[in-house]
């Protein structure tokens, strides 16, 4: 979309957002944080979904555009300019007729960056405000200055609460964590710190046939303890969704046997650390939306708690966005990947450096591999894989890495469904 279009159309239906969110006067819920908006988006959605009318972002549309597209419940036009008149007509009826509305938003406020997170709070007031984690090392940080400019963007959100508002923050994150100071509105944590308002402890994975099913904690809360369990999700940042989804679900006073339910067969969204069926009786971590540090790191720790009798691989694209800090989290992964992985396959001249870290890591040199397209690397591992090995595959939007677990997937008949980025638009690039 050419710059100067852009952004009348944003100033367009940002008006319309703003009228909107006035006329229907909506509850909103605004999620933050650099790792696990969008499952903490839909997890909240699904716990409230059973009781209220709720909308929430469609898949990542967290930008200046991508919040009003929300609120307006209309598409992405990309360039067509006669889709963005339809949008915009949309816009004007809701303005001018009584539409069906909901009584809930919960939507995702990202920063790619700064000043992105700021323009929004100025003209979004919400009821409920979570971050989630920031990480040492975020992701778009090539944009900021340091990493405490990227928390001060993510900080703006606080100042969004209305007076009676709530926010929820990640008690296991320092910077997070710190970010109380900046309010006088009510604060709740969630985490695994005994400091945790809502804490998960003793979380075990479930498996079937020695395939992983899924998680089970003990949430404490109030004194009490509760056990709970997460089908189809593996990974411990999505204990942190869970907490998220009850302790929203708790204020607005939904009995926790309801939220156990609706959490039970919660499914990540595709390319977020989600199993797949991978060929030759193989298991797939997709995790291949976009990649910070702090993201990959977590794969690669639920990679190695996972029970499974054979090989481990780990197919890692470019991080981008990083900025000063690219060769030293690169370097930092690929060190991290020496000590759980038996293969790292890169894509991407950045990945040379997670390399110079699984040599140092223990990897041997010869299980190591780079290639320059993720669609070239799935081809070749296709020939390594067995019956219970586990490919661990993420990188930037970039670098589109849901192309290789499309060629090791069993069936790559269902990609539409199961893989991120499988709209027209995307495919077409």
């Amino acid at each position: 979309m050419k710059s100067l279009f852009k952004k009348i159309i944003v100033a367009i239906v940002t008006l319309e957002a703003k009228i909107v969110l006035k006329k229907y006067k909506p509850k909103v819920i605004a999620i933050t944080g650099n790792v696990g908006k969008t499952s903490t988006k839909d997890a909240v959605f699904e716990v409230l979904n059973q009781h209220f009318f709720v909308r929430k972002s469609t898949k990542s549309f967290n930008s200046e555009l991508g919040v009003p597209l929300t609120i307006l419940d209309v598409p992405t036009g990309w360039t067509n300019p006669f889709i963005w008149f339809t949008n915009i007509l949309h816009g004007i009826s809701l303005i001018i007729f009584r539409h069906p509305y909901p009584s809930w938003l919960v939507l995702e406020v990202g920063a790619d960056k700064p000043g992105d997170i700021e323009k929004i709070s100025k003209w979004l007031k919400t009821d409920i405000a979570i971050i989630t984690r920031i990480g040492d090392v975020p992701v778009h940080i090539e944009f900021f200055k340091s990493v405490e400019h990227v928390v001060q963007e993510k900080a703006f959100l606080i100042d969004s609460l209305k007076k009676n508002g709530v926010l929820l923050l990640n008690e296991d994150d320092d910077r997070v964590r710190a970010l109380s100071e900046r309010t006088d509105r009510t604060v709740r944590t969630y985490g695994f710190s005994e400091d945790a308002d809502y804490r998960a402890m003793k979380v075990r994975l479930r498996y079937e046939n020695r395939v992983p099913t899924g998680l089970s904690f003990e949430l404490r809360h109030d004194g009490e303890a509760t056990a709970l369990r997460l089908y189809n999700l593996v990974g411990k940042h999505h204990i942190y969704v869970a907490l998220v989804a009850i302790s929203v679900a708790d204020h607005l006073k939904i009995p926790l046997h309801d939220i156990a339910a609706s959490l039970e067969n919660l499914m990540p969204p595709p390319g977020r650390l989600r199993l797949v069926e991978g060929l030759k009786g193989s298991v797939i971590i997709d995790d291949t939306y976009n990649a910070s540090p702090a993201a990959v790191l977590s794969g690669l720790e639920t990679m190695s708690r996972l029970d499974l009798k054979g090989k481990k691989i780990a197919i890692l694209g470019d991080m981008l966005e990083l900025g000063s800090y690219t060769k030293e989290a690169h370097k930092e992964v690929g060190t991290a990947v020496g000590a759980t992985c038996d293969y790292l396959f890169t894509v991407g001249p950045r990945a040379q450096y997670m390399v110079e870290g699984a040599l140092l890591g223990g990897i041997s040199e010869k299980n190591i591999m780079e290639f320059d397209t993720s669609r070239e690397t799935g081809k070749y591992v296709e020939g390594l894989l067995e019956k219970g090995d586990v490919v661990f595959v993420k990188g930037s939007q970039g670098m589109r890495m849901e192309k290789a677990v499309e060629e090791i997937m069993a069936h790559p008949e269902n990609k539409k469904q199961v893989l991120v980025r499988q709209e027209k638009e995307w495919l077409e690039r």
